[in-house]
């Protein structure tokens, strides 16, 4: 069986338009998070990671990204066109293209969009960024809620262990958008300071937007300074509510079981977790439970949201290439926000930024509808 690394890697972000930018501001204890004070994207101020525009604006020009294209179509082509070139891959049809999103181009629904509605559908958003770049297969959308980034590492895997590619090509991306925050305040889970998950005092989410792309390989030719091999992962769908997830973390508990399984690693190989964490009360509580159900309490865990708050689609992918970083850096990232414990079970939450000698880490992902995912990462250099 072949086997699968993740290797060029590039993130879009508040705290940088490169990777190595972003990791470095985060080892500093960086936070992109900002309170913003926009009427024309919410009625009151909330606290975000936006993508500074005039930036935005500068790489698009370079890239002859005209006013043709969607705020996330050039961030998501800003993001994969980086790695493209470093990879030097032709394009041809042993080559796969996946976009992992929540909501796409939702924001072409605004009543002060100048696109037209259909661009809102993500098979557009699909044939746009396959046209860009003329990727010889279509582009395949995995758009399944807050897990869609990590369970894209998971497609891109299958694809691979089948011999359908030989290289796929991943970019994840989502807007802060009138849509989405009027959603989460629905569920009045917003937060207009910066989050703190699995803390006493979290007062709920930020949201964030970023764009992030990776190659997943087979070939060993292709792999870059901070690779990591795909030694294990799994899904599993709860099925316990549209949006609250399951009071036992059954769902969570049996997809890090399965990959943890897969990977022939027991807890004390792990040496850390990059979980979901998005601050609310019932996702924090979810996941100590399946955590300790598994007898991984003793894990040095973070969360990444009070960073970039929480990126949808695009978070498992953001998350996990941060973690490949982290592993070469032998550096565990402190959860930015956390203070005291407040869940119900033990957690080993990572204060402070420390240097470790790291080989091994977990990430794990969690969305409305009951969706599961977890994967495992092994270094690939020593």
């Amino acid at each position: 069986m072949a086997k699968t690394y993740l290797s060029y890697n590039n993130i879009m972000s508040s705290l940088g338009f490169d990777s190595q930018s972003v990791v470095e501001a985060i080892e500093n204890e960086k936070t992109g998070l900002a309170v913003i004070n926009n009427k024309g994207l919410f009625s009151q101020p909330i606290c975000a990671s936006i993508i500074d525009p005039k930036h935005l604006e500068k790489v698009s020009i370079q890239l002859h990204l005209d006013d043709s294209y969607t705020r996330l179509e050039k961030m998501m082509i800003a993001s994969l066109h980086a790695i493209i070139k470093k990879s030097n891959l032709e394009l041809n049809e042993n080559v796969g293209l996946i976009i992992s999103t929540t909501k796409g181009n939702i924001d072409a629904l605004e009543a002060t969009s100048e696109f037209p509605h259909h661009r809102a559908y993500l098979n557009e958003l699909g044939t746009v960024i396959k046209s860009y770049f003329a990727f010889k297969n279509d582009a395949i959308i995995v758009s399944n809620a807050c897990v869609s980034g990590l369970l894209a590492i998971s497609v891109a895997n299958r694809y691979i262990q089948q011999g359908v590619y030989q290289q796929v090509f991943i970019v994840g991306g989502d807007l802060v958008s009138e849509f989405v925050l009027s959603g989460f305040n629905s569920f009045q889970a917003l937060s207009n300071m910066p989050c703190k998950p699995y803390s006493i005092n979290r007062a709920g989410i930020n949201l964030g937007e970023v764009a992030a792309s990776i190659l997943v390989t087979s070939d060993e030719n292709q792999l870059a300074d901070e690779s990591v091999e795909l030694i294990g992962e799994a899904s599993c769908n709860d099925a316990n509510h549209i949006s609250g997830p399951s009071r036992t973390g059954e769902g969570l508990y049996r997809s890090i079981s399965k990959a943890m399984e897969e990977a022939n690693v027991q807890a004390e190989e792990l040496d850390y977790i990059s979980a979901h964490g998005t601050a609310t009360f019932f996702n924090d509580e979810m996941e100590a439970i399946a955590i300790n159900r598994l007898n991984l309490q003793e894990v040095p865990l973070n969360s990444l949201k009070g960073y970039f708050g929480h990126t949808l689609g695009a978070s498992g992918l953001l998350e996990t290439i941060i973690g490949m970083h982290s592993l070469y850096r032998n550096t565990l990232f402190a959860s930015a926000g956390y203070d005291s414990l407040g869940v119900s079970k033990p957690m080993n939450i990572i204060k402070k930024t420390t240097k470790r000698n790291l080989n091994i880490f977990l990430k794990t992902a969690s969305g409305f509808g009951g969706c599961n995912t977890a994967a495992i990462f092994k270094k690939v250099r020593t």
